[in-house]
């Protein structure tokens, strides 16, 4: 598992996957959640502005972050 800082919280599900390079764009981070192929904190997230905070765990394409603030 990898661990993710951040600098302020809540931040949108979206751009945390996308800032992470877990997808290539904002849209493709969009549309995987509305699939429901990611997990936040080992529940199935279709909310693409799920606000995400301190100790969530995000999970998809076989990637696993936690996410903290700094």
């Amino acid at each position: 598992m990898r661990e993710v800082i951040i600098t302020r919280e809540p931040v949108g599900l979206y751009k945390i996957l996308k800032f992470e390079g877990m997808v290539s764009s904002g849209g493709e981070a969009k549309s995987v959640i509305a699939e429901g192929m990611v997990l936040v904190n080992g529940e199935k997230e279709t909310r693409k502005r799920k606000k995400i905070v301190s100790g969530d765990i995000i999970e998809f394409n076989n990637e696993t972050i936690q996410i903290r603030l700094k």
